[in-house]
């Protein structure tokens, strides 16, 4: 029986929906509102399309829609106006329409501020709290959670040649130090998720030793977010372009899940959701939904 690190606290309430993290994987449906997005190229770039495919997502038992204006690759930045007016129309339909729960993908303060007033639950920082105004803002949001990423790079700059004597050893001091931050500022420790950041200033040898320990990770006792659908880490695995990496994405999903992972982020919404509910069932969160073979 596998045996996973304990949370601290495994019951998180967003908005009007409640997930037990010692019962439930939970699937991070990815809408970006980006012309140049890494995987998609902007196919949700219009906002009807966004709100479409953030519906879909959790039409297809996605529990979670996570919404970004500014990819994490290098580029030129992206005016804290354009990003809000790309992120926070989507933000208010989502809101209107479901209660799916709703993160921001942002490192901005003033950008996440607005975002969980409109309804966003959940703020995602992919920069591990580059700005140092912005785990005061989800302090002072009502309910808000946060997910704090381990990432070296100032956002949108290059970080070349990433080098770590034990990369586990290392995201894991930084994101324990950096939870620290949070905490300093006032977000509750029942308010955060950890991402040990696949790809993010690492190679894909470092990716691959993160997953293969992702339970070091999961031993600081929050619930681990695994960012890893269709990565440079599965495609330099197995040789294959973004567009044929699906089952290597799920896979490395699962495989992380197996560790402790609670939360998957992934293109894949409907299949990612399969995946994970047949893990919980495998590992005994939750019971068949129709029991009649061999009965």
């Amino acid at each position: 029986m596998t045996v996973l690190p304990p949370l601290r606290d495994p019951v998180r309430r967003f908005g009007s929906r409640v997930i037990d993290f010692d019962r439930r994987i939970a699937v991070m449906a990815i809408v970006n509102r980006t012309p140049d997005s890494f995987f998609d190229q902007g196919a949700t770039y219009a906002l009807d399309q966004a709100v479409a495919a953030g519906l879909a997502a959790a039409e297809a038992g996605a529990d979670w829609v996570d919404i970004g204006g500014a990819k994490f690759a290098p580029g030129p930045e992206i005016p804290a106006e354009e990003e809000l007016d790309r992120v926070l129309p989507v933000v208010e339909a989502l809101a209107a329409q479901s209660d799916v729960t709703i993160s921001v993908d942002t490192f901005r303060a003033s950008v996440a501020a607005a975002c969980l007033r409109a309804g966003a639950h959940v703020v995602n920082d992919t920069t591990g709290l580059s700005d140092p105004e912005l785990a005061a803002a989800v302090a002072e949001a009502p309910g808000a959670s946060l997910v704090i990423t381990h990432s070296l790079a100032e956002p949108r700059k290059p970080y070349p040649h990433p080098r770590y004597d034990d990369v586990v050893t290392e995201v894991r001091a930084f994101l324990e130090e950096r939870v620290g931050r949070a905490v300093a500022a006032g977000v509750p420790e029942s308010a955060l998720f950890v991402d040990p950041g696949h790809d993010l200033n690492k190679t894909t040898r470092h990716s691959l030793e993160l997953t293969r320990r992702l339970d070091e990770i999961a031993t600081l006792g929050f619930p681990v977010l695994a960012a890893v659908s269709n990565k440079d880490f599965v495609g330099e695995t197995l040789d294959l372009p973004k567009a044929e990496r699906h089952d290597g994405s799920i896979v490395a999903a699962t495989a992380c899940a197996m560790l402790g992972a609670r939360v998957v982020r992934m293109h894949d919404a409907r299949s990612a959701v399969q995946a994970m509910r047949m893990l919980e069932g495998i590992l005994g969160f939750r019971e068949p939904i129709l029991e009649v073979h061999n009965i």
